[in-house]
């Protein structure tokens, strides 16, 4: 029998390199591609996550002014404001309509941090809602740092009856926050925001994906009744939901991250709108006179007090406009946030 040549097992070796070569990079393709895919849908989340979070900011921070100067009423003095529209009214009397957003500086950048977390978190975590809520709230409760300047600015005069205009803007506050308490005046009603962020959290995800989970069915049911075939049903559950849908499942969700929890944030606000410092000035309080330090309530005490002075209305004063206003500001935070996925695509 005739031998092969040499030059045709030289070949059957090349042949074998380059088949094995091309192997290789067609297995490794759509792990890079998965991984791109992965980082542009964690930076998606980011950059419109952010920038949803401004708009929703922009449009719900009016009512979140009224909400917190409703919720920080001293419990030893007459209440200042009868209702959402006398504060609305009181407030636009005293400083103008800008006088509503004073303070929201901080809160821009907390709301770009809040959502961004929020998308991320839903993302990775869609088949176990419950868990990623948690981990979201976990992460928003520290993020969220910026709402107790917020709170501060907010308020026309320091709660107390101490008389004293609060300051305007965010650097002032900082800096009597630290002189007078250190690095924990940061976190002063970090319990009560750990609740409403750790059950809001599971209900804005919860709600959300129930919502959404419902117009799927109804959509599905209503194009086969039109005819419609399983392969076109099954093409609908690739595309996104209408835009009306979209913001109707956003709103279900902020009303009920805002509506569950609502006492729990009460509680944090006056905590975090008490007098910073010495409240003591000025009435013999303290040894020789001299001003003693302001003692913090716990989240308990301040509880406690507020359900003697005004029981449990007390604790949902402003529930109704905060209900409300996050409403459309759920539903823009959802619809930019899809629209920009959509149109704008990163992955």
């Amino acid at each position: 029998m005739d031998s092969v040549p040499a030059q045709t097992h030289q070949g059957f070796k090349e042949a074998g390199a380059a088949s094995a070569s091309h192997l290789t990079s067609t297995t490794s393709l759509p792990t890079k591609v998965e991984s791109r895919t992965a980082v542009m849908e964690a930076l998606e989340d980011i950059v419109y996550g952010s920038a949803a979070g401004i708009v929703g900011k922009y449009i719900e921070y009016p009512f979140d002014t009224v909400k917190v100067r409703l919720q920080s009423q001293p419990d030893h003095l007459p209440l200042r404001y009868t209702g959402p529209l006398d504060c609305f009214r009181q407030s636009i009397r005293a400083d103008g309509f800008l006088g509503l957003y004073r303070g929201i500086t901080a809160p821009l950048v907390g709301a770009a941090l809040e959502n961004s977390s929020l998308f991320f978190f839903e993302r990775i975590g869609r088949g176990l809602i419950y868990s990623s809520g948690l981990r979201a709230a976990r992460l928003r409760a520290f993020l969220v740092r910026p709402l107790l300047v917020k709170c501060k600015i907010q308020v026309p005069d320091e709660p107390g009856g101490t008389g004293r205009r609060a300051p305007l803007k965010p650097i002032p506050v900082i800096k009597e926050i630290f002189r007078h308490e250190g690095l924990r005046g940061f976190w002063h009603g970090q319990l009560g925001t750990l609740i409403r962020e750790a059950g809001g959290c599971a209900a804005w995800f919860g709600s959300k994906e129930t919502t959404s989970k419902w117009f799927r069915e109804r959509n599905e049911r209503t194009l086969l009744k039109r005819g419609g075939t399983q392969d076109e049903v099954l093409e609908s559950r690739e595309r996104a939901l209408p835009l009306w849908q979209q913001a109707v499942a956003g709103a279900s969700a902020g009303m009920s991250y805002n509506f569950l929890f609502f006492p729990a944030d009460t509680v944090k606000s006056r905590m975090q709108t008490s007098p910073i410092g010495n409240d003591n000035a000025g009435k013999g309080e303290g040894q020789g006179g001299v001003a003693g330090p302001t003692k913090k309530n716990t989240f308990g005490q301040e509880a406690r007090a507020l359900w003697k002075q005004a029981g449990i209305k007390g604790f949902y004063r402003g529930c109704g406009i905060t209900v409300l206003r996050s409403a459309p500001s759920s539903a823009f935070i959802f619809m930019v946030y899809d629209g920009l996925k959509k149109y704008f695509p990163m992955a």
